[in-house]
């Protein structure tokens, strides 16, 4: 279990305990002198957390998992990916430098797991009856990645088999881990689409620490295709760096020489270039001092996007350039596949 998630303190929602996953994440940990177990009676639980600035409690936080249930089951719309997020999981142990949840999570970017998660499939069953007869698709991952919890949860597996069961139901999740082995003999009757976020070696070892590295996550989805999983690729953020089309070049062949021949799917391409505004980039600075990521507002063209606010992206001849490229390369490599988007 390379990619488990063993945190520094648990931190246990009241009333949580009456759910047997909670039970069983006590029972598994109580005895390590070297996790904090933290019990609540009430709702405060930041204050458990500490850390005396940004710094210090973003790492704290990356640290802790808090066991809890979902109480509103109104789930988030999802586009253009999915019609709705399905909230197994939020927070992520990995600590990528560019990540949107930093901004997005506040000062103490927990793990958070959803102890109920059979309520939580049985209202994605409302969703689904919602809109029958259409195809009601659910993201997995929007504002997580629920692989490393999922040892302790096996919400995925649940998640898993309850979509391969439902006829109108799919479901869709990303990761930038490498423990799939538990989902690989699952009836999920080619429901599920397994993705994985990759980048060339020298994006990862740079920027997304405490990940899998490429090669680990290329495997991962060799063994998930041959699980017939329909799978797919989120190439992002694509930067552009001294020889970013050779590495980006590596990277697909690599992928088209170890992918199946007899793919049961086509294989899904999402690619999407850097981008940042200016609350993320204070954030990541104030987390990371020491980033060398490439965010000067000089270089980039100043964008407003769909909720109102601005982001830095590539200038219009990059992003051409980009597209142009993941383009032409996926179109020569790969036979069996569907290109999602490129931005």
């Amino acid at each position: 279990m390379k990619d488990m998630f063993v945190p520094k303190r648990i931190i246990f929602e009241k009333d949580v305990l009456e759910f047997e996953v909670a039970r069983k994440i006590l029972n598994k940990f109580k005895d390590n002198t070297s996790i904090e177990i933290i019990n609540l009676s009430s709702n405060k639980l930041k204050q458990h957390i500490p850390g005396e600035d940004l710094f210090s409690q973003y790492r704290e936080g990356k640290k802790t998992l808090v066991v809890g249930t979902k109480k509103s089951l109104k789930f988030q719309s999802c586009k253009p990916s999915a019609h709705y997020q399905l909230p197994l999981v939020s927070g992520c142990m990995g600590q990528c430098e560019y990540c949107y949840l930093n901004t997005m999570l506040g000062d103490k970017p927990f793990v958070r797991i959803h102890a109920n998660t059979d309520e939580i499939l049985h209202q994605a069953q409302k969703y689904i009856d919602e809109r029958l007869l259409e195809i009601t698709i659910f993201e997995g991952a929007a504002t997580s990645d629920p692989i490393p919890v999922e040892p302790y949860t096996h919400s995925l597996e649940k998640a898993i088999n309850f979509f391969g069961s439902s006829e109108n139901g799919r479901f869709r999740f990303v990761t930038k881990f490498s423990d799939v082995d538990s989902l690989l003999n699952l009836k999920h009757n080619g429901h599920t689409e397994i993705r994985f976020s990759i980048n060339t070696s020298a994006v990862i070892n740079q920027y997304e620490h405490f990940t899998a590295s490429r090669d680990k996550r290329i495997e991962a989805s060799i063994k998930a295709a041959s699980a017939d999983y329909p799978i797919g690729f989120l190439i992002a953020p694509v930067f552009i760096y001294p020889n970013w089309k050779d590495e980006y070049h590596d990277l697909l062949l690599e992928l088209k020489s170890k992918l199946p021949t007899d793919l049961k799917f086509p294989v899904t391409f999402e690619i999407i270039s850097h981008r940042y505004t200016t609350i993320a980039k204070n954030r990541i600075l104030d987390i990371f001092p020491e980033s060398e990521l490439p965010m000067k507002d000089e270089d980039r063209k100043f964008k407003f996007g769909q909720f109102g606010y601005g982001k830095y992206v590539y200038p219009k001849e990059n992003l051409e350039e980009i597209k142009q490229f993941f383009k032409e390369e996926i179109e020569t490599l790969f036979s069996n596949k569907e290109v999602k988007y490129i931005i």
